[in-house]
């Protein structure tokens, strides 16, 4: 060796956060109207709900967001609730475009939940969405419009779908809401896996470990019968507890995650494995599920936790979106 050679110090490997690992083989959504968020987790889509931009709208950050629906609107010419009507679109929309200025993907806009079994008026407020992003230059590719899958939910999705605009079934809680959702061709699903959680803790008494979470395990159910039958329909676990359910569906197609949890993930430097493969779901011994309306809410009706948890979910995000047009309302 020649007295000018130096000797190498090996490199010190970094680790690989659970959250970089997840991103391999799932695609990562935030559960936020945060913007600060998004920036920090990089996720590639984002959702919102009534709940969220009401959280997000009372924050300082954002006031301005809010008080740009409101000017905007006032030049129409509306007035009363007509006026509030607009403002709150409005308002959800610019809340969206700001969100697409962060992620690379698409952005999650949510009807309104008083109109759950109305499909031609939840028709109505998709085509009412699309027409406010196209006015900012925003396509329709980057939106997904978030309708509860309630049957004339479902409907509602089938004929905007066929439209070229795609549907985020929120409010899933069981395998015939996804069976039909698939059928109708709808884009994407969102299963709430801690709200069944909720339900079966509640009724039991007792915890469940991420393996048996019974909202992990209807997950997994939905996800073999699509992989099965060929069902294109993305499916999205969303609304979760704990980092282990979301560890226990590394692999499905996406994941939505609340700011929390996205903060344990990246901090985290465990081994991620991945727990679904379509090749493995494949070979899966679900059986096809034949469906029409009567059957559809027949089933419903046989499974209390998912009618129990759809009908709570309806009238919570009606709730909070009367709070959110309250909000405005005092603004005005």
């Amino acid at each position: 060796m020649s007295a000018t050679a130096t000797i190498e110090k090996p490199e010190t490997k970094q680790a690989v956060s659970e959250l970089d690992q997840l991103k391999r083989f799932t695609k990562v959504v935030a559960d936020t109207g945060d913007f600060a968020t998004l920036k920090e987790y990089a996720p590639q889509d984002a959702t919102t709900n009534p709940s969220l931009i009401l959280k997000a709208a009372q924050m300082p950050t954002y006031k301005s967001i809010v008080e740009k629906a409101i000017a905007d609107n006032r030049k129409s010419g509306a007035t009363g609730e007509a006026l509030l009507v607009q403002i709150m679109d409005d308002l959800l929309v610019l809340f969206g475009i700001e969100i697409l200025k962060v992620v690379p993907g698409r952005v999650s806009t949510e009807t309104d939940a008083d109109l759950s079994f109305d499909a031609q008026g939840l028709v109505a407020k998709a085509h009412r969405f699309i027409e406010l992003y196209k006015q900012q230059g925003i396509g329709r590719e980057r939106v997904l419009i978030k309708i509860a899958s309630s049957w004339e939910g479902i409907r509602a999705a089938e004929v905007l779908q066929r439209e070229g605009i795609n549907c985020n079934m929120t409010l899933l809680f069981a395998l015939p809401q996804a069976v039909a959702c698939a059928e109708a061709k709808a884009k994407l699903i969102s299963p709430f896996v801690g709200r069944i959680l909720d339900w079966y803790k509640a009724k039991a008494g007792k915890d469940f470990p991420p393996a048996e979470d019974p909202g992990v395990l209807s997950v997994k159910e939905i996800y073999s019968y699509y992989k099965k039958f060929g069902h294109e329909t993305e499916i999205m676990g969303a609304s979760f507890r704990s980092k282990g359910e979301i560890l226990e569906l590394a692999g499905c197609d996406l994941l939505t995650i609340s700011p929390q949890l996205l903060g344990e993930l990246k901090n985290g430097s465990g081994t991620v494995a991945r727990k679904l493969e379509p090749a493995v779901a494949k070979e899966s011994k679900i059986q096809k599920l034949p469906l029409d309306e009567k059957k559809f809410r027949w089933l419903l009706n046989e499974d209390a936790m998912a009618t129990e948890k759809l009908a709570e979910g309806i009238r919570v995000f009606n709730a909070d979106a009367g709070k959110l047009k309250q909000y405005v309302a005092q603004r005005l």
